[in-house]
């Protein structure tokens, strides 16, 4: 396969009736890490509007159990992503994640700018910030804002953008007003951030930490009142991530997707999982039947005990975690 061959099958397929294989296409594919750097980077964002950032850690999931929610947000979207939107595993993801969803007092605005992160940020990192091998073509952010468009219409969100310039209004314009610091928001950020850290040996994590410190925004280090990173960083990082871009773009293709499951840093569920049976089960969330749970001292919510993921009968085929 040559280095261009999937952006030209990309160019053949329609940006709407095809979204959802380019946007696996381009996840899996062609960036990879870039898409799951910028993913995460999109979910992180969200830490800095208050009403999202002490939600969360209301819940003491993501300050407690940073790594679990880690790979389970990781999985249901990759299952999503791999098995579609109907009948199937792609579903029963989908209905996992809005049943934890549905469990909380979320607006739609809220809902709304954390969608449009996953639009937007893409973009930034790969063509904004010159972190890709190669630029996202009009064409393919086309298809990526499409298939985040259907997400969110099986997320039940009104008033969803038409397009990629919508949402990036959208996405600009709700951290202007909301973005400010919370003592929860930055409780939950520390968290995500020694995860990060925490994926690297020990001895590079003194490095590690102000790397990656040095690639977060003003908006965002001011919302976490994090102390301002040296323009010696800043330059450090940008240009690592610009070098591993030129060093990529003479690397052959990836014949082969890569996808969450195969993801060395998520370790939750070394014997497999189903879709249906991952995530938190808050008070409210259906509890799929046959499970055991244990109760969470601090919510009064139900999660999983420790053993008991899985019932015999869940299949663990279709993309399960080995």
């Amino acid at each position: 396969m040559k280095r261009f061959e999937l952006r030209d099958r990309i160019h053949t397929l329609d940006a709407e009736d095809d979204c959802e294989e380019i946007t696996r296409i381009l996840t899996t594919q062609e960036f990879p890490w870039d898409m799951t750097q910028a993913l995460g980077l999109a979910l992180y964002r969200t830490y800095a509007v208050p009403s999202v950032g002490e939600l969360l850690a209301d819940t003491h999931e993501f300050t407690e159990r940073t790594q679990r929610r880690y790979d389970d947000t990781a999985l249901v979207l990759n299952d999503i992503m791999e098995h579609g939107f109907g009948p199937g595993r792609g579903r029963a993801a989908l209905r996992r994640m809005n049943q934890m969803h549905r469990s909380y007092d979320i607006s739609n605005e809220d809902y709304l700018y954390v969608l449009s992160t996953f639009v937007v940020m893409p973009v930034v990192w790969l063509n904004d910030y010159g972190y890709g091998w190669r630029r996202l073509s009009e064409h393919e952010i086309a298809a990526n804002t499409n298939y985040y468009r259907k997400l969110g219409k099986h997320m039940a969100i009104k008033h969803i953008p038409q397009t990629y310039a919508e949402f990036y209004e959208l996405f600009d314009s709700y951290e202007l007003e909301h973005f400010a610091f919370t003592e929860g928001g930055r409780a939950v950020s520390d968290a995500t951030l020694e995860l990060m850290v925490s994926f690297y040996p020990s001895w590079q994590r003194p490095l590690v930490r102000p790397f990656t410190k040095a690639l977060l925004d003003d908006r965002l280090i001011k919302a976490f009142d994090y102390p301002e990173p040296s323009r010696i960083w800043r330059k450090l990082s940008s240009g690592a991530l610009k070098l591993r871009a030129k060093i990529v773009r003479r690397m052959p293709p990836r014949e082969e997707p890569s996808w969450a499951r195969d993801n060395p840093n998520i370790v939750s569920y070394p014997d497999g999982y189903s879709p249906s049976r991952i995530g938190t089960f808050p008070k409210g969330c259906p509890v799929p039947h046959g499970m055991l749970t244990e109760e969470l001292p601090q919510t009064g919510g139900r999660v999983a005990a420790p053993g008991h993921t899985l019932d015999p009968e869940d299949s663990l085929s279709g993309g399960a975690q080995k």
